[in-house]
């Protein structure tokens, strides 16, 4: 059995006081929770958000690194950087990191490989554009993600790491897909695991959805057969929505 995984990606809000606060509110509403529970906050807010979580279900995931361990990167981090500042997790290839900064599947490959030697679970987000899944591409969009993102790992690791479908076009729109739509994408990851790697590291990779995930819909995204969790964007970040969703219940 795969452990569920619910993640909350706060993006760039929460200053360091407003990270522990939350933290500290969210504790007492998730002590029945059956599942890992990932917060990412911006990186400030990092090691005081890990202090806060210590003893607790939470653990504590960055929103990005660099794949260099030093140097003269200006403005980057390094994966050492992240697990001191108390990380276990990292989000890489985000929707926003790739289309608003022009990250490329290549550069999350290399973060992923950092990430890994690092000690960091990756949580490796893939997904396409609306004008491409009106095309027809959706499938060949996330095939190009997943091998190019991918690349040079070995199974053992890919058993290990856990792989994000973030629709594009349902990420902060309100528009989300629904769970057969997801499930559809998620099989088709389980395939492509099987195929570039082996059987055993596709039963055993975590898969999440992502895009407009709220209390209302988690239940019925958690009901399908090879969606393992959710990679939470903007419900994360009140903690009634976000312990609700963390208190699901398959129907």
């Amino acid at each position: 059995m795969r452990q569920p995984v619910i993640a909350g990606n706060w993006k760039m809000y929460k200053t360091i006081r407003e990270s522990v606060d939350f933290i500290e509110q969210l504790k007492p509403l998730i002590k029945l929770a059956d599942c890992d529970i990932v917060v990412s906050p911006p990186f400030t807010s990092l090691s005081a958000a890990s202090k806060a979580a210590l003893d607790t279900r939470i653990k504590i995931g960055a929103q990005d690194l660099y794949w260099e361990n030093i140097g003269a990167f200006t403005g980057e981090i390094s994966p050492q950087m992240v697990v001191e500042a108390g990380c276990q997790y990292v989000i890489l290839g985000h929707s926003e990191r790739r289309v608003i900064f022009g990250e490329t599947s290549q550069s999350v490959n290399k973060k992923a490989s950092a990430a890994v030697v690092a000690g960091l679970i990756p949580i490796i987000c893939l997904g396409e554009q609306i004008k491409e899944r009106k095309s027809g591409k959706t499938y060949d969009v996330i095939g190009m993600q997943f091998r190019q993102s991918l690349a040079g790992l070995t199974p053992e690791t890919v058993s290990h790491i856990i792989l994000a479908y973030e629709p594009v076009w349902a990420i902060g729109t309100g528009m989300t897909a629904t769970p057969q739509i997801a499930q559809e994408v998620h099989a088709y990851l389980r395939e492509l695991t099987t195929e570039m790697f082996n059987p055993s590291a596709s039963d055993n990779v975590r898969l999440l959805y992502g895009g407009s995930v709220k209390p209302e819909n988690i239940n019925s995204l958690m009901v399908e057969k090879d969606i393992d969790g959710v990679l939470v964007g903007g419900a994360s970040l009140k903690v009634e929505s976000f312990s609700k969703i963390i208190n699901f219940k398959i129907p």
